[in-house]
């Protein structure tokens, strides 16, 4: 259908997966298989479903898995919300996750109106 790279939402997407990857570094070792493996997950969720929707053969298809992304997206948002609250991420950083995922979900929200025009 389209390349996801030319997705600018799918770059912020990929770069906020990143950020968690870098941040949850330093989440204590005994949520290596809880919070750390949940919040890595819903992450690189949101980039590999729409790389997923672009490769298939119709807007309604895209739409689908931008919606599951959206889902993911919001899945990390909590989970960032939840790694603040517990004293695991620095305001700041909180802060720039917050912000990024936000823009990410309004983007997929765009996305998905667009795509089914």
């Amino acid at each position: 259908m389209q390349n996801y790279k030319d997705l600018k939402v799918w770059e912020k997407a990929h770069q906020f997966t990143l950020m968690i990857y870098h941040e949850s570094k330093q989440f204590p070792k005994e949520e290596l298989y809880g919070l750390t493996n949940q919040l890595r997950r819903a992450a690189s969720s949101i980039p590999a479903n729409i790389a997923e929707g672009c490769g298939k053969g119709s807007n309604g298809d895209l739409a689908k898995y931008l919606n599951i992304a959206l889902g993911s997206a919001n899945e990390s948002e909590y989970f960032v919300l939840l790694a603040k609250d517990l004293s695991y991420l620095e305001v700041e950083k909180f802060e720039t996750l917050y912000k990024l995922i936000n823009e990410i979900k309004a983007m997929l929200i765009a996305l998905v109106a667009k795509v089914r025009l």
